[in-house]
């Protein structure tokens, strides 16, 4: 199997902002995006349609959020029942891919780049969301498989 050709959209789904990625048809470069506020589900699931529609991935690579452990978190279920719902609101298939790390390779990132802390807190969702599609990419292109792992049935996951 060889690379998909196709953009996609890297999601970082948070319980306050949900930080979106995307990436050129050949998946070379994963760039910031947007930040949708969740305070107001339905407008955020507005949101996230519209940015689908525009930029019509083949696909949406949200973060799966574990403990370093490997185990579920509280957070987990919250991201993936708002991942199911984004899903559903875009028609768009989302695969789950591991995100451990990702904020704080964002926020140093940010830090790096010389953004004060109150900057890096607007845009830090963005940049997790670049580094989920930018791993996500580099798997797919390294190995010629898709990056994570698909989403699964509700059933499956009680």
């Amino acid at each position: 199997m060889s690379f998909r050709r196709g953009r996609r959209l890297g999601l970082d789904i948070g319980s306050v902002r949900i930080g979106v990625a995307s990436c050129d048809p050949d998946g070379i470069l994963a760039s910031p995006l947007a930040v949708v506020r969740r305070k107001d589900e339905p407008a955020a699931l507005r949101e996230l349609r519209e940015i689908v529609e525009e930029y019509e991935p083949i696909e949406l690579l949200a973060g799966d959020p574990k403990s370093l452990d490997g185990a579920a978190r509280a957070a987990a279920a919250s991201a993936l029942e708002f991942a199911r719902k984004i899903a559903a609101a875009t028609g768009t298939p989302v695969r789950l891919v591991d995100e451990r790390f990702t904020t704080v390779e964002a926020h140093h990132a940010l830090a790096a780049a010389g953004k004060s802390s109150r900057q890096r807190r607007e845009i830090v969702d963005a940049q997790a969301a670049v580094i989920i599609l930018q791993n996500a990419l580099e798997f797919e292109h390294n190995t010629g498989v898709p990056a994570g792992r698909e989403m699964p049935d509700e059933e499956s996951e009680q």
